[in-house]
């Protein structure tokens, strides 16, 4: 299983023989990107899923499988024809690999905003399990994790509950995502809390921004 961070949210997943696109918001490159065999989005906030940006990725994939939470997939219905599904829902087998929907609800940004849905994926195949969780941090994976790809900063987390998560999940190794708001150096001071906490003595974190297609180092 390779990952590519293609911005923020967004990772392509590519096994060699099944590629999938998680997340395609406006803070991220889908430009160029060919031969997908599905798209998932986990909610509708424009970081995560654009009308340009999922026109760009039908154009170059006509005929490509879209699956969305609920609201996202009534929302840009008259772009594609997308299918809505949320935790609870049977996974989706797409060539080698299995996605199993989690969760429902969008992390609270305030009181004073409505939740909205989130649906986070369980990634498998190769003997191999990433949990993208979309913008919460309450759903329940129902299996033992290899590769968590963890949102650094959000207006709806602290580091505290970034910590907190990767500790109930416990993850052989972690992957940034969702730091496109982030700088530079406040960037690796999240990656140093969120990798040197998460876990009894630490965890591993693997950053592979700007890297291009990388294979997960697994102990």
């Amino acid at each position: 299983m390779e990952l590519t961070h293609l911005g923020h949210a967004a990772v392509l997943i590519d096994t060699g023989s099944t590629r999938v696109l998680v997340d395609p918001g406006g803070f991220s490159d889908v430009s160029g990107l060919a031969d997908l065999d599905a798209v998932f989005v986990t909610h509708q906030h424009p970081d995560h899923v654009t009308k340009e940006q999922l026109a760009t990725l039908l154009a170059a994939n006509p005929d490509v499988p879209v699956y969305a939470d609920p609201q996202t997939a009534s929302q840009f219905g008259e772009q594609a024809a997308i299918t809505g599904w949320s935790g609870g829902d049977e996974p989706v087998v797409v060539g080698d690999l299995t996605l199993t929907p989690v969760g429902a609800q969008h992390a609270e940004i305030h009181p004073y905003i409505p939740r909205i849905d989130n649906t986070g994926l369980v990634i498998s195949g190769g003997g191999v399990t990433l949990f993208h969780p979309g913008d919460a941090l309450d759903a329940d994976p129902g299996t033992s994790i290899d590769i968590l790809a963890v949102p650094v900063t959000a207006p709806w987390s602290a580091v505290k509950d970034t910590i907190a998560f990767v500790r109930r999940i416990q993850p052989r190794l972690l992957v940034p995502i969702h730091d496109g708001t982030a700088s530079e150096a406040g960037r690796g001071m999240y990656l140093n809390h969120i990798s040197s906490y998460g876990l009894d003595g630490g965890v591993h974190l693997q950053d592979f921004r700007g890297q291009g297609a990388v294979t997960p180092e697994l102990d």
